[in-house]
């Protein structure tokens, strides 16, 4: 695999590294030893796939607090997404900053969410699939998030109009002041 560091800190883009012969590739997409190398958390606890019927659907910005936030590794492994976080991590030096790429099935990158960032996509095609792994079981009591087009993010979504449920639509401002 490799690791190719974001602007922010501890976000990675991870890239299979393709062994490839006559009947196809084989590519390794998770390993425990390789993650804590580069200090991340290798804890997966649960696994899940977000199924989009149509292009421009949102999800997020979502994430969970602690003692539950979770680190996420996510991969598009049908259509293609425009995958965002955004650093809410009050002593950083990026705070509030975001980071946007395109994930999709045929390349196979994944995009390592570290705790404490919200992470947020908007499909780029039909019948878009998502996997996800966290660290942490979900919570809903734990559940938090942030408005897909807050002002404070500058987040530039590449499909207007997008198809987004009510409550990801309607969260308050973010504050920028660091708490």
């Amino acid at each position: 695999m490799i690791f190719t560091a974001t602007p922010l800190a501890a976000v990675f883009l991870i890239t299979p590294e393709r062994k490839e012969d006559v009947r196809g590739f084989f590519a390794r997409m998770w390993c425990e030893q390789e993650f804590a190398a580069h200090g991340l958390n290798p804890r997966i606890v649960q696994c899940d796939i977000s199924f989009n019927r149509r292009r421009g659907t949102v999800r997020g910005l979502h994430y969970q607090l602690a003692p539950h936030a979770e680190a996420k590794l996510v991969r598009c492994t049908a259509g293609a997404i425009y995958d965002v976080v955004v650093d809410l991590r009050p002593d950083s030096p990026t705070f509030a900053q975001h980071v946007a790429v395109e994930l999709t099935s045929e390349n196979r990158t994944m995009l390592y969410v570290p705790e404490g960032l919200a992470h947020g996509f908007q499909t780029l095609a039909d019948d878009t699939e998502v996997f996800y792994q966290m660290s942490e079981c979900y919570m809903p009591e734990f559940s938090h998030g942030v408005r897909y087009n807050d002002p404070a993010f500058g987040i530039q979504w590449p499909i207007a109009h997008p198809v987004v449920l009510e409550r990801d639509a309607t969260y308050p401002d973010f504050p920028l002041v660091r708490r």
